[in-house]
């Protein structure tokens, strides 16, 4: 059973900064190609960032390009997400997702090309 459990949100001040942290359980995680994701009020689920299997190679949308970077530990099934410079508009349920995709390290940039993901935790930056 694949597990993913995100943790290290909570509320910060508008420039501050986080790393949200994903622990992945129950799958080949150096298998893996691995995202975030986030969810604000009413909006539906975007894409944050997404990682290869390898971690060579990364993805961001505009909106957090030079904020935010997604790296990973396969020895430790870890995935993180260090936010910098952090905007109210970031306000959301981060969600963490994963896709196994032995052949290829290529990196995942849609919510349907997942088939796991974890709960998600909050993130709030405060103006």
């Amino acid at each position: 059973q694949v597990q993913l459990v995100e943790s290290g949100g909570g509320l910060v001040q508008a420039g501050g900064s986080l790393r949200l942290s994903c622990k992945a359980s129950g799958l080949a995680f150096s298998s893996a190609a691995m995202g975030w994701f986030r969810q604000a009020s009413r909006n539906e689920r975007e894409f944050v960032a997404a990682i290869s299997k390898s971690g060579d190679s990364v993805s961001y949308p505009d909106s957090v390009k030079g904020r935010f970077r997604i790296s990973r530990d396969n020895a430790k099934n870890m995935v993180y997400l260090q936010m910098n410079s952090l905007k109210p508009e970031d306000t959301a349920v981060y969600y963490c997702a994963g896709e196994i995709y032995e052949n290829y390290d290529i990196i995942l940039t849609r919510l349907d090309q997942y088939s796991s993901w974890g709960q998600g935790t909050q993130v709030t930056v405060s103006s």
